[in-house]
């Protein structure tokens, strides 16, 4: 069976070797790379993403990635974002007093977490979306490994998608500290959705995150 061809987005941001070498492990072709062209063409595109939410979207506007993934997601080409790579993906972010806009391809705002303890950093459990494709066969305990102060908190508005911008909606996953957050989401058909992101990292999260970014590789099979 052929590895499908995988490109982690080089835009200066996230843990791209780590990701790298965990997606290959899982079966896929990974290329690290900011060729835009290649982004665009490949089976699947992952976003990464480390640190603040306007340093990524800078990087992201600064080797202009954002048609790319945005014209992927419409064509219905597949792409995961991971971290601040979901962050991303959302209408905006304020973080630090900061207001940025985002991508747009999901509806809702990333924002500080009301929590007693942050960082939110370490293992969690997260309540998988029904009809979940990254979280096939995962066990109801498996635990993901999470670094992050801020998250899109507003599960409702990303479940029901924008109407006015023709936003469908999304599975969402959950997780909590201190509030419930969208610990991963997953858009476009069952069995097969376009557009997918964990707030966690999975490739640091064991044989758990393994088998969430093997059920992602095998649809694009």
């Amino acid at each position: 069976m052929s590895r499908p061809q995988v490109v982690v987005l080089d835009y200066g941001s996230g843990n791209l070797r780590s990701a790298e070498r965990a997606l290959a492990r899982v079966g896929a072709d990974v290329r690290v790379t900011s060729d835009l062209q290649v982004a665009a063409e490949c089976a699947g595109l992952v976003v990464p993403g480390v640190g603040a939410y306007a340093a990524c979207m800078a990087g992201i506007n600064e080797v202009g990635a954002g048609p790319v993934i945005r014209d992927r997601v419409v064509a219905g080409r597949p792409v995961l974002g991971i971290c601040v790579g979901m962050q991303v993906l959302f209408d905006e972010g304020f973080e630090h007093g900061v207001h940025t806009p985002g991508l747009g391809l999901l509806p809702g705002v990333v924002a500080r977490l009301e929590a007693p303890v942050l960082p939110h950093m370490g293992w969690n459990t997260v309540e998988a979306a029904p009809g979940s494709v990254l979280f096939e066969s995962a066990a109801p305990d498996a635990r993901y490994y999470f670094v992050h102060s801020y998250a899109a908190t507003d599960v409702r508005r990303v479940t029901q998608g924008s109407p006015a911008a023709s936003t469908p909606g999304a599975r969402v996953t959950t997780a909590e500290h201190g509030i419930s957050f969208a610990a991963a989401v997953e858009t476009g058909a069952d069995g097969a959705p376009v557009l997918a992101a964990t707030q966690f990292h999975p490739e640091k999260s064991g044989d758990a995150g393994a088998l969430l970014l093997s059920n992602w590789v095998g649809m694009l099979r």
